[in-house]
């Protein structure tokens, strides 16, 4: 596994239930802030390999980016069965609920 993609999982399986963390926060707090994209691709083929917490990750408005009814209609569930609540059908109000993990010497701090 790559150290940016190691870095990426660790810092996933650590959101804890009843918080979130965005895609664009997920790559800066593995070191490359603009690798948002590759967060994206590391939840869709490493989730059920590492037993992510995919749900708890979302995009940088706090909306799900999910466009299947099925799947978007899972993580609400999911993230509402941990106690969070959206504004609106499909945001979260990342001020109450966004996770702030401490930053490393090897992390970038997120904007």
């Amino acid at each position: 596994m790559e150290p940016f993609t190691e870095r990426a999982v660790k810092i996933i399986k650590r959101i804890p239930p009843g918080k979130v963390m965005t895609y664009g926060q997920i790559a800066a707090h593995a070191g490359s802030p603009r690798a948002a994209r590759q967060i994206v691709r590391i939840l869709h083929s490493m989730s059920g390999k590492y037993n992510l917490p995919w749900h708890r990750v979302l995009n940088s408005k706090g909306e799900i980016g999910f466009r299947d009814e099925e799947q978007k209609m899972t993580q609400i569930l999911s993230l509402e069965a941990e106690g969070i609540h959206f504004v609106g059908d499909n945001r979260i109000d990342l001020e109450e609920f966004q996770h702030q993990p401490e930053i490393s010497a090897n992390q970038v701090r997120p904007k």
